[in-house]
């Protein structure tokens, strides 16, 4: 599974970035927004940093200007997967972006009917926002068993790429089930080192070692 980052903030990538634990970087208005700077420069240090997939989203409704918008995120670098809203339009733009050998990711995925148009469109990544669709007491884990059984049947080669991450549970859930990429904020990503098992081992240790009175260097 590929661990994508759910940031613009250019540190918090670089953490996990030299633990190898980013294989790619998604972001979106909200986290441009979050992050304070400007897209371009943003993007474009991100791109640098990291070698995968680095998704910069297309803020246009239409396909024309979805298109053009997308055009100028590739000109950043070569590892720019341009990011459009699963609609109409999107996949208009998919189709297009697809046909010039862009990669593209589709955003907003809520449904496994959304996701076969994606994948019919040339998406190389699917989106689905799984924390969404458990706010509204919908099952976002189910969506991801769907689309992967779906796209198996029929050899689809677009990615799943399970979204809207909120727990580490999340994150082993669409595991279990064959997502091929995760995007997680860096926070979630972190929590899956904790356990309070290893915490109490950890502690146990440490008092046993202090009372040999040893030091290891």
């Amino acid at each position: 599974m590929k661990f994508f980052v759910d940031t613009a903030d250019v540190a918090a990538i670089k953490e996990l970035n030299d633990l190898g634990m980013v294989d790619g970087v998604t972001t979106n208005p909200s986290l441009i927004l979050k992050s304070g700077r400007d897209i371009l420069e943003v993007t474009k240090e991100i791109c640098d940093m990291v070698a995968g997939p680095v998704s910069a989203e297309v803020v246009a409704t239409e396909a024309k200007d979805m298109i053009a918008e997308g055009l100028k995120l590739v000109k950043i670098a070569s590892n720019i997967a341009i990011k459009v809203p699963l609609t109409w339009a999107g996949l208009t733009a998919c189709k297009a972006f697809a046909s010039e050998g862009h990669m593209v990711n589709v955003t907003l995925c809520f449904s496994a009917a959304q996701a076969i148009l994606a994948a019919k469109a040339g998406a190389s990544f699917i989106s689905p926002f799984i924390g969404r669709l458990d706010d509204i007491n919908l099952d976002g884990v189910q969506l991801i068993e769907d689309i992967r059984t779906i796209y198996d049947n029929y050899g689809f080669k677009t990615e799943i790429l399970a979204a809207s991450i909120r727990s580490v549970n999340h994150i082993t859930d669409v595991a279990r089930i064959g997502a091929d990429v995760i995007t997680a904020p860096p926070s979630v990503i972190k929590a899956m080192a904790n356990h309070p098992l290893t915490d109490k081992g950890l502690e146990q240790f440490l008092k046993d070692w202090a009372k040999t009175g040893q030091s290891i260097v």
